[in-house]
């Protein structure tokens, strides 16, 4: 298919964090430094396996209705006991630290999509916990949201064909219509390419600091959420 083959845009499809939240980083590194300023260093492998115990735990398993500080409190009380720590005041500190940053983001977001939603239909698309809408709707991404597809919902998580293709029917738009912006390599930008869907890749400075590249040569790469309107101009 060539250049002028491709069908226009008709929707884009959204990441959550790591991409609505922040500048391409996601929770668990977020939540690591965090912990190492806050409480002290750790071994990253250690680390992660307490990440994911904790993240694990969460999913299908938490209140329709529970906002993003809660949820974030909770994963960090998982983390916390897989590390065996008891410093609950510095555990507080860095969830206070991870919203406030994240709701700043999420402001910047809430506006861009704004501007979009009326040229295409937009939905979020993410590896959550089943509580997804209600956290959307308290950082008021809502109004230009034609869907929010969690995986706890939906019960399969990104790269699994099926929580995309459940984004795309509830947008309306055939892979070829749609583009995904997503932070994760692995999970986004492969899960995209695998169903012939456009995608750009959210790595704020990922790609410098860890010397990788975007998985397709032609994908855009994207510093920082803004720099879309650019792509898709």
């Amino acid at each position: 298919m060539s250049a002028t083959d491709v069908p226009p845009l008709a929707a884009l499809l959204f990441d959550f964090g790591g991409t609505l939240d922040s500048d391409g980083i996601p929770w668990k590194t977020r939540l690591f430094r965090l912990w190492s300023e806050e409480i002290g260093e750790v071994e990253l492998a250690r680390f992660d396996l307490a990440f994911y115990d904790a993240d694990d735990a969460l999913v299908g398993n938490l209140p329709g209705d529970l906002s993003l500080r809660e949820t974030v409190r909770r994963l960090a009380t998982g983390i916390a006991k897989g590390l065996s720590s008891k410093n609950g005041r510095a555990s507080e500190v860095i969830v206070s630290r991870f919203c406030e940053d994240a709701f700043e983001h999420l402001s910047a977001s809430a506006l861009l999509l704004e501007s979009l939603a009326s040229r295409y239909r937009l939905a979020i698309v993410s590896n959550f916990y089943g509580n997804l809408p209600a956290v959307c709707a308290e950082a008021g991404l809502t109004p230009s949201l034609a869907a929010t597809i969690d995986s706890a919902a939906v019960g399969a998580s990104k790269p699994d064909p099926r929580i995309f293709e459940a984004a795309l029917s509830a947008v309306h738009a055939r892979p070829s219509e749609a583009l995904l912006v997503g932070d994760s390599l692995a999970r986004d930008m492969a899960g995209a390419r695998a169903l012939g869907m456009r995608h750009a890749w959210m790595a704020g400075d990922q790609a410098a600091a860890a010397a990788v590249s975007a998985c397709c040569p032609e994908d855009p790469v994207l510093k920082r959420l803004a720099d879309l309107v650019e792509v898709i101009a």
